[in-house]
């Protein structure tokens, strides 16, 4: 016969209901002694009956065990919350960060020409001594780019001689080539002469 599904609600008849407690109790405390024992964990399990009772299973000891469980929670809790020495190293750091980013935008004032009126004659030399060497930086690699760039140049001036010498000895070649071609019209003069056609008895041609 097969058994229906079980309903998750309260059992209302009161042997039925002890009944099925003390079945699961037993099955309950006989899978944790296989946990406990299959995966070499610490278990430990606490029942307390409908009427009060106490019913206990530990791999080793419920108060061992209970203990482990309450320091465990505190050491998270420590992790989890901040300490009081924590927020103060926070503070601390958070006001030297503040500090430095005041003075940087002090710094940033002073290089710009704000809020002169107010600084005396020793910070207005500090400040033009800055820019100085600050056009000095500036001015050394303004002249650092232009002689990357003179040296370019005069990389690409020595490609650019280069092939126009070649084309210069390219164009040498073809006029000398042209100057060594007879006259065309020369030669079909000759070869008219040469191949004049004579009627008749062959005569001697004078000669001058």
């Amino acid at each position: 016969m097969v058994r229906g599904k079980t309903q998750m609600k309260r059992i209302e008849n009161a042997t039925s209901r002890q009944v099925t407690f003390s079945k699961r109790r037993s099955g309950l405390f006989k899978k944790a002694f296989e946990l406990s024992v299959l995966c070499d964990a610490e278990v430990a399990l606490i029942i307390f009956s409908p009427g009060g009772k106490l019913y206990e299973f530990s791999s080793s000891s419920v108060n061992k065990t209970i203990q482990r469980y309450q320091k465990d929670v505190k050491n998270r809790a420590i992790k989890q919350k901040p300490t009081e020495e924590n927020i103060q190293n926070l503070r601390s750091e958070t006001a030297d960060l503040m500090r430095k980013i005041e003075l940087l935008e002090d710094s940033k004032r002073k290089l710009l020409g704000d809020d002169l009126d107010a600084r005396s004659m020793e910070e207005l030399e500090e400040i033009e001594e800055q820019l100085q060497q600050s056009l000095i930086s500036i001015r050394a690699r303004k002249n650092l780019l232009f002689k990357a760039q003179i040296d370019q140049l005069k990389e690409q001036e020595k490609i650019l001689a280069k092939q126009n010498k070649e084309l210069r000895r390219k164009c040498e070649m073809v006029t000398l080539s042209l100057s060594i071609i007879p006259d065309l019209g020369a030669l079909a003069q000759i070869k008219e002469a040469e191949t004049a056609l004579f009627i008749g008895p062959p005569e001697k041609r004078a000669t001058n």
